[in-house]
């Protein structure tokens, strides 16, 4: 049975790791999202560490951030096992930032659906690095 919980072990904290997702992570865009993310070093037995970030500049209202907030964790707190049962079976772990671009609040079944993309990608993006990085390098002899 899947976990759904969202631990705080797996919430991205520290400014230190922060900076370094933002300097040397990947990004791309399934749109209303662009999500940021990085191989961790420090994985504290969980495969992805994770945070939301909406912009105060397109949403003023704090209520309206913790809203969207609030459903895009709930959306990846039920739909995370696309990504972390792969991760474990890699033995790798991420560091991941998940930004939210829209102007509106959009609800929350387009939300969900559209993350779900997102970490679909996102996992095979993942397996396609962590395949290059497996390969065995041809000798030129």
């Amino acid at each position: 049975m899947a976990n759904f919980k969202l631990t705080q072990a797996e919430r991205l904290c520290g400014k230190k790791r922060i900076d370094a997702l933002f300097t040397s992570g990947n990004s791309f865009i399934v749109y209303p999202y662009r999500i940021v993310y990085r191989s961790a070093s420090d994985t504290d037995n969980v495969p992805v560490s994770m945070f939301v970030s909406i912009p105060k500049k397109r949403f003023k209202r704090a209520v309206k951030r913790n809203l969207i907030r609030r459903r895009i964790k709930e959306a990846y707190r039920k739909n995370k096992h696309i990504l972390t049962d792969t991760l474990q079976s890699q033995e790798t772990a991420l560091d991941m930032a998940i930004l939210y671009l829209d102007r509106e609040i959009l609800d929350y079944q387009t939300l969900e659906k559209k993350l779900k993309d997102l970490l679909q990608k996102l996992k095979e993006k993942v397996c396609k690095e962590s395949c290059e990085k497996n390969l065995p390098k041809p000798n030129d002899s």
